[in-house]
């Protein structure tokens, strides 16, 4: 990329441009934005932790873009947004989110790309905490928190910033824009259904993984199993023919342990992550960093120090007896990992959901029902609010209510209230010591802020 670019950030508060935005900013490039979220007062500690970083905003009202900048913009904004508008009338350059991070990509040296419909970021961290962990100074482009390498003075880390040579980035397979990449290392962590139809998705995750030199990919995963025949491919997984294979998984009440069988040795590893598909999520993390030179010991010595993700079965608190957890399950695929995890371990889960948009119930609001009715307990209980809008004009014809009929005719016990609000309430209510309180969804920050209010009245009322 030139040297000394001025980008302007419509957004910039969303999970895949605040990482962005800090890569630029670091790389010497003037960095400003806008976000609909800052105007309507909403996360303000984010808003203004990215001003101390010297990035410069503007309300979302056309004032912001200025002349000889770029515009990075969703593809999907519409024109009519004062912002877009402005950068149209001053003839303002523009790209998506993927295509500047495409950008960086492709110029890197050593490019690991991690694909799939699940587990993406968490990958994505493992790997950047295994090459930082050996010395690799990796820059990292990740969708979620790394809490390795956050603290006081860095809160909102989803980005690490290090050397441009090696570039490691989850890539989004919704758009199509995972065809923009040129990966060295490819990883596919599974494949099902989420925004696109399978047969897209095979295509997609396809033509990405035959373009890399190693091609890493989930041999326990039926769907992924077309892809395994390629020249280049790598396997991991439990399967007995995986190339990084696991055994012997267990869970802990603080994670859980397995074995790595790989080149003939044996490894213990421990993880401070529960469940099932994070084993399977560090052995993707093993082959792609072994791909990428590092050795299978570094990669278990640094997994034992993973602190995970923000958001990814994420403990809040605990008071009472009752645990809060907060975390990102918002599709089929990952609420069933979500509810494999909290089957592992004793205890009654209630679960607040918040879906992340009515476009995505209309796409998987079926399968999403399928995957509640089927891996909750009868003894667990799930609440669900209206889905997150924050304006525009999407159908809302078909909402929560239309999934928890679906729910519970699958024989779980689903409730609908309209607010989030109500939802707590109805959870305080009937909590007890023993219980995990979970709090699911995506795309709204202030789910981790409404975990931490019912772990502050749970305190209260203790």
């Amino acid at each position: 990329m030139a040297e000394n670019k001025s980008y302007f950030f419509c957004g910039i508060g969303g999970s895949g441009m605040l990482p962005l935005a800090m890569i630029v900013a670091a790389r010497g490039d003037a960095v400003s934005g806008s976000d609909r979220s800052r105007d309507q007062g909403r996360t303000r500690e984010k808003f203004a932790w990215l001003e101390q970083q010297g990035i410069a905003f503007y309300p979302q009202d056309g004032s912001g873009p200025k002349a000889g900048q770029i515009l990075v913009a969703s593809a999907a904004i519409e024109d009519s947004v004062p912002d877009i508008a402005a950068a149209n009338a001053l003839g303002l350059a523009r790209m998506t989110r993927a295509d500047l991070n495409a950008a960086l990509f492709n110029e890197a040296d050593n490019a690991i790309g991690v694909g799939g419909t699940s587990g993406k970021s968490t990958v994505t961290g493992m790997i950047g905490w295994i090459l930082e962990s050996a010395g690799r100074k990796p820059t990292v482009m990740n969708g979620a928190v790394m809490r390795n390498f956050s603290g006081d003075d860095r809160p909102f880390a989803s980005a690490l910033v290090g050397d441009a040579a090696i570039y490691v980035s989850e890539v989004d397979e919704s758009d199509g824009s995972i065809a923009l990449y040129q990966p060295d290392v490819a990883v596919i962590t599974n494949i099902s259904l989420d925004h696109k139809s399978l047969a897209e998705l095979h295509q997609l995750f396809g033509e990405f993984a035959a373009k890399a030199r190693v091609a890493v990919v989930n041999a326990d995963d039926a769907e992924s199993a077309p892809l395994l025949s390629g020249r280049n491919v790598v396997t991991f997984g439990f399967d007995d023919a995986a190339t990084i294979r696991g055994s012997d998984f267990g869970a802990l009440p603080d994670g859980c342990r397995f074995a790595v069988h790989a080149d003939g040795t044996a490894y213990r590893v421990k993880l401070r992550m529960p469940g099932r598909h994070n084993a399977a999520n560090a052995l993707a993390a093993i082959a792609a960093t072994h791909a990428a030179g590092t050795t299978v010991a570094q990669a278990v010595e640094a997994l034992a120090d993973f602190a995970g993700l923000a958001r990814r079965y994420e403990v809040l608190g605990q008071t009472g007896g009752i645990t809060v957890i907060d975390d990102f399950a918002h599709n089929p695929d990952k609420v069933a990992a979500t509810l494999a995890a909290v089957a592992e371990l004793p205890g009654r889960a209630l679960l607040f959901f918040q879906p992340h948009g009515y476009g995505p119930l209309r796409q998987m609001g079926k399968e999403l029902a399928a995957s509640f009715a089927a891996r909750m307990r009868p003894e667990d209980r799930l609440f669900v609010c209206d889905p997150v809008y924050f304006g525009g004009t999407v159908d809302r014809s078909i909402g929560s209510e239309a999934l928890v009929a679906d729910i519970v005719a699958g024989g779980a016990d689903a409730v609908h209230m309209t607010t989030r609000a109500a939802c707590g309430a109805a959870m305080l209510d009937e909590a007890k010591a023993g219980d995990r309180i979970l709090i699911l969804g995506a795309r709204d920050d202030t789910l981790t802020e409404f975990g931490r209010e019912l772990l502050g009245k749970l305190a209260v009322r203790a």
